[in-house]
């Protein structure tokens, strides 16, 4: 099983990519999203592939990360659902999104991809549902990232909140002092100094 490349974007049409690892050419197809996600021509570029052998040809289809992958190798598994129709559900809504629409049992929003009917949104509600338990789609690089920073800033004011308790200010009034000036300071010494200041330019 080939399981991911990497190598040299030499061709990209889609839904066909043209990756040169070490001289071979691999032939790829890859939803949208993924196109979205590469670069030009020329570029480096690693795929997480999945590889369909049939009787009268293999197909490689290659994905930016492994939770689009592990979306599409579940929904092949699906009785009525082959490799096209599971490439053309990843290239008209991302992971999140269908597992929104399979947990809200959301048909409408699943008619409008390409190839999917009524019947069929039904069909992958009910068949998806305990399926999308068994494993859990990472969180985008995005959102990834505003969650560190988040827990950043939150690791900061508590720092800085603590030092003022300890400076003798009771927890409200820390965390009051503090609130006034998050916005303003990356450290925690620098909030407890601005804190102060703004404190005792109040008084």
């Amino acid at each position: 099983m080939i399981g991911r490349l990497q190598g040299v974007l030499l061709e990209k049409s889609l839904p066909d990519l043209l990756v040169d690892v070490h001289g071979v050419g691999y032939e790829v197809q890859a939803p949208v999203s993924t196109f979205a996600s590469l670069g030009k021509v020329g570029d480096p570029v690693i795929l997480y592939t999945h590889l369909v052998v049939r009787e009268d040809a293999h197909q490689l289809f290659g994905f930016s990360d492994t939770s689009q992958r592990t979306l599409f190798r579940t929904l092949i598994k699906l009785n009525g659902v082959g490799p096209k129709l599971a490439l053309a559900i990843l290239s008209g809504m991302d992971v999140q999104a269908f597992a929104r629409c399979v947990h809200a049992e959301d048909v409408a929003s699943l008619t409008k991809l390409p190839g999917v009917g009524k019947k069929t949104a039904e069909r992958l509600i009910v068949e998806m549902r305990d399926r999308l338990q068994e494993w859990q789609a990472p969180a985008p690089l995005w959102q990834a990232s505003e969650q560190a920073e988040q827990k950043q800033a939150d690791d900061r004011l508590r720092e800085a909140e603590s030092a003022l308790i300890a400076l003798g200010y009771k927890p409200v009034e820390a965390s009051r002092m503090l609130n006034r000036v998050a916005d303003q300071a990356s450290t925690p010494e620098e909030l407890i100094r601005l804190a102060l200041r703004n404190s005792l330019g109040n008084s």
